[in-house]
């Protein structure tokens, strides 16, 4: 059986405008930006850097994630503006490839809809802002006592964490769930896991009022885009591809069979082929 690990590529830390951002960069060729999801971290692209070497794959610690500082407030604006100042200090002033996961489809669409120069392509996986629905342990944020009772972070707590994010339980490595209790576990987590929490959804789900608003933003460009999602996502459900092929006409779309909220870990090679495939064409 494959190993469900992939060796991480080096890091290191850059200051933006007085704040720390952890990344890691791997590979040669057109440069692609990777934008994880919330409470994660750059680790999750680890498995497509190493099955994409000819493209140069950038890799960040979203600002209030992982390595990197926050920032003074976590907007889904200021998140993208952020990101956009990495590019420059990365001396990305050329459009490149932007691949955002989960939260980071939001900010790369945000990023996309503020700056469409600095995009040539965009690519969501399982991305936010394409539906209300939204797993439980999302929801119970906007819920302090609950948040508290329910989501300490404990090893079982972020073994559930871990396995609810996969279609095949085997990818919930213990070296997987060991590094998302460092990351709960880090200061100021729980604060900036609320801040961004709070901001895009309430105990109701995700709010519409920025997704309406992102959507229509971005339906109103040329971008080359396209959407991915997994049969068995249980954090944002499959049908919000629906979603995305209506709100997004213009987009191609793909659905991974017995898939979860991952797919650039779950099918790293899969999502490789699709991303070549896509920029082959532009």
């Amino acid at each position: 059986m494959p190993s469900k690990e992939a060796t991480a590529p080096p890091t290191e830390f850059i200051d933006v405008a007085g704040r720390a951002v952890h990344y890691t960069a791997a590979g040669d060729g057109p440069p692609v930006l990777l934008l994880h999801g919330l409470d994660r971290s750059l680790a999750d692209w680890a498995p497509l850097q190493a099955a994409l070497p000819d493209h140069r794959l950038i890799a960040i610690d979203i600002p209030g994630f992982g390595r990197s500082q926050p920032l003074p407030e976590c907007r889904l604006a200021s998140l993208a503006g952020h990101v956009e100042r990495v590019l420059d200090r990365l001396g990305l002033t050329s459009a490149v490839h932007v691949v955002g996961n989960s939260l980071g489809g939001a900010i790369a669409m945000q990023l996309t809809a503020h700056a469409p120069a600095r995009v040539s392509s965009l690519t969501l996986l399982s991305s936010a802002g394409f539906g209300r629905e939204v797993t439980w342990a999302l929801r119970i944020l906007d819920l302090p006592l609950l948040w508290r009772l329910l989501l300490r972070p404990d090893e079982g707590n972020a073994r559930l964490t871990e396995r609810s994010l996969f279609h095949d339980p085997d990818f919930a490595t213990p070296e997987r769930i060991a590094a998302a209790l460092a990351l709960a576990r880090r200061e100021g987590a729980a604060r900036t896991l609320r801040q961004v929490a709070r901001e895009l959804g309430t105990w109701r789900g995700v709010r519409s009022s920025w997704r309406t608003k992102l959507l229509a933003e971005v339906s109103a460009l040329v971008t080359p885009t396209l959407v991915v999602w997994g049969t068995h996502d249980r954090i944002l459900p499959a049908r919000h591809l629906i979603n995305a092929a209506s709100a997004l006409p213009r987009a191609r779309t793909h659905l991974f069979a017995r898939t979860g909220h991952l797919p650039q870990i779950e099918r790293a090679e899969e999502t490789a082929a699709l991303l070549s495939s896509f920029w082959s064409d532009l």
